[in-house]
């Protein structure tokens, strides 16, 4: 008897998977593609979309034919802040841009002015002024500099559900795409923003994220999600397994604070530090910081291996020493080495004189004492005045940095700080919103790989 699965396409910027989940949510399969990008009409580079349309199409229908597998079900779990426009006869019509793609800030500036000035507009959009980063200005960008193209839109949809579309044929949007910092959702009225009726903006109203539509591949009917940003994705296996109120400290690259039960609205002063909000798959705000944690670890790590001569990963040897750690705390109070001595710093000193430390050790346990500072400085952006939140979940490469977890974990020392460990987390919210249409009867119960700091 074949074994009943559901596929999820996990669409990243560097990394697309499609991984198959049994219905008790256990990977049974997952294979990683990797496709050169590819230059759009400007020059610049991003996706080749047509291999992913392909690769896509194709999969699916091999699975279809499976003799292994019993296809029940597919969903799109996908990077935000991209668009894709559709004509008249539901083709697309340009590239897949690339959110990096830089503008001419007289654009966005237009529609600031108004609409109450820049500050009032991010605060009201929940989304800080990102450039092509807020979707929404992507297509304004369209609509000015390629008004030929433009003229042939008649439909815009956001990345997860144009490739939900390719299967269905259905046009549609969900709260999770609207809500990633694309300036077009009004979090104070909870509906599209004003300006995209100003501007002519052709978008679908959004629907639940568990949303299927039945279709027939090779002979076999399947049921097709609607997609859903990886972000909103990641947290939903905690919104099922988590006892409790929680904040999610996702690290990496870029360390994303997200705190689900936050319902106080965005300050000025929060968009300036990098804050935003995010949807959940239960259609409420969820307040988020962000730091370049992973970014600013590597370029100082690296003035370290440079100066005392250590490979690339040596840092990784580094165990925590405790009267150390004490030490650097009360350097940080007088004055710190890595950054500036201001709240909020963002940028790694360009001069330091790193004959101050005895050995490379000492200079790292000096620097993730700093880098922790800062994570708590934008973690703190997320907590509410009344906190009243009880376990803290750290996720990603710093989770295994046993100095920054006792860190972080000794600031919040009335919290229950866990790593938590989940398995294309991103994938498995993807596969837990449809799952339920699929399957009522089956209740998955969510390992989230906790251990207490």
């Amino acid at each position: 008897m074949k074994e009943k699965i559901i596929a999820i396409f996990d669409v990243g910027k560097t990394n697309k998977k499609i991984l198959l989940f049994d219905f008790r949510l256990n990977i049974i399969s997952e294979i990683e593609e990797r496709f050169p990008t590819i230059t759009d009409d400007d020059g610049f580079e991003c996706d080749d979309i047509e291999k992913i349309e392909n690769w896509i199409s194709e999969s699916v229908r091999k699975l279809c034919r499976s003799d292994k597998y019993d296809l029940k079900g597919v969903n799109f779990a996908t990077y935000g802040a991209t668009l894709v426009y559709l004509d008249k006869n539901g083709k697309r019509v340009t590239p897949v841009y690339n959110y990096l793609k830089p503008i001419d800030e007289k654009i966005p500036e237009k529609i600031y002015r108004r609409n109450g000035g820049q500050d009032e507009f991010c605060r009201r959009t929940a989304s800080p002024a990102l450039g092509m980063l807020n979707s929404g200005i992507q297509a304004v960008w369209l609509k000015y500099e390629k008004p030929e193209l433009f003229r042939k839109v008649n439909h815009i949809l956001h990345f997860p559900q144009y490739l939900s579309y390719l299967l269905t044929g259905k046009i549609c949007s969900e709260h999770t795409s609207i809500g990633c910092h694309t300036a077009l959702w009004d979090f104070d009225l909870m509906k599209y923003h004003q300006w995209t009726l100003e501007e002519g903006l052709h978008l679908p109203e959004p629907e639940d994220v568990g949303t299927i539509t039945e279709v027939e591949i090779e002979g076999k009917k399947i049921k097709i999600g609607i997609g859903i940003h990886d972000s909103s994705a990641s947290l939903a296996p905690y919104f099922s397994g988590s006892e409790g109120r929680f904040l999610l400290i996702s690290t990496g690259t870029w360390c994303i604070n997200m705190n689900p039960f936050n319902t106080e609205k965005l300050t000025a002063e929060q968009l300036d530090h990098d804050c935003l909000c995010y949807m959940s798959i239960t259609k409420q705000p969820v307040k988020s910081s962000r730091l370049f944690l992973g970014h600013l670890h590597e370029v100082a790590v690296n003035k370290l291996n440079e100066h005392f001569g250590t490979n690339d990963d040596y840092y990784k040897t580094v165990k925590p020493d405790f009267k150390l750690l004490e030490i650097c705390k009360s350097k940080c109070r007088e004055k710190r080495f890595f950054f500036e001595n201001l709240q909020y710093s963002r940028e790694v000193k360009e001069k330091n004189d790193f004959f101050v430390f005895k050995s490379f050790e000492e200079g790292y346990h000096q620097l993730m004492t700093e880098l922790s500072e800062l994570t708590v400085e934008a973690i703190d952006l997320v907590i509410p005045a009344e906190n009243n939140f009880e376990n803290i979940y750290i996720t990603g490469g710093f989770a295994r940095n046993p100095l920054f977890l006792k860190l972080v974990s000794d600031s919040y020392s009335m919290k229950n700080v866990y790593t938590s460990e989940i398995s294309n987390a991103t994938a498995l919210g993807a596969a837990l919103v449809i799952l339920g249409s699929l399957n009522p009867s089956e209740k998955p119960i969510m390992n989230l790989g906790l251990n207490q700091c």
